[in-house]
């Protein structure tokens, strides 16, 4: 009989590996449509890790936003454009050795920084979701909506603002160009654009060369 937690184990190796390979990918193939690709099937592989660590909510999000709306958008904006590849890699071998310098770099303070809060960390008790005998999603649900309904809603406030930020800047008038008002759409009236004729109807002559 499988051991669940040995079983678990090398499910976790599985779907780490493939994400760190799908990762590299990502930064490594020459094809922008491969790499996107890649980058999705890293989603999907962080996606079954987080459901291994009982966060389905997690998982279902990075799914049904990242993958099912972002990445979508990513793949349609790089198979749309027409970018060449010749100009984007100019210089990547010269810049090379810098970038794998800051990467090692950063991989340092990462593993320090993970090194000294681990050390600090209490031990962490047992699932609060697997206690109270929920799934994750329902125990994340009551959990945001009663003790952090505030925070929830002040950064739901500040994503709004954000949003009505963006489409502002990005809104330019131009001179030349037209636009839509509604409220003028909506005013008008169809007498004002349409004009019924009534004609009398008259039969057409018969042709006289198909006559018989």
């Amino acid at each position: 009989m499988i051991d669940p937690q040995m079983f678990q184990l090398v499910c976790f190796y599985a779907f780490a590996a493939v994400t760190v390979g799908a990762a590299l990918g990502v930064i490594t193939l020459r094809n922008t449509v491969h790499a996107v690709l890649s980058l999705v099937l890293t989603f999907f592989s962080t996606a079954c890790i987080w459901l291994l660590a009982e966060a389905e909510f997690l998982a279902i999000a990075l799914i049904v936003v990242y993958v099912g709306a972002v990445m979508v958008l990513f793949l349609f904006v790089v198979m749309m454009l027409d970018i060449k590849q010749e100009h984007v890699r100019e210089g990547f071998i010269r810049y090379l050795p810098v970038g794998i310098i800051v990467a090692l770099v950063m991989l340092g303070e990462m593993l320090a920084l993970i090194g000294v809060r681990a050390m600090h960390m209490a031990v962490m008790g047992p699932n609060p979701a697997t206690v109270a005998g929920v799934s994750n999603t329902e125990w994340l649900g009551h959990a945001l909506y009663t003790q952090f309904l505030l925070p929830f809603e002040i950064a739901a406030l500040i994503l709004t603002v954000g949003v009505v930020a963006a489409v502002a800047l990005t809104l330019r008038h131009r001179k030349g160009t037209r636009h839509q008002t509604a409220a003028q759409q909506v005013s008008i009236k169809p007498a004002d654009r349409i004009r019924i004729v009534k004609m009398a109807a008259e039969r057409p002559a018969p042709n006289q060369e198909n006559t018989p």
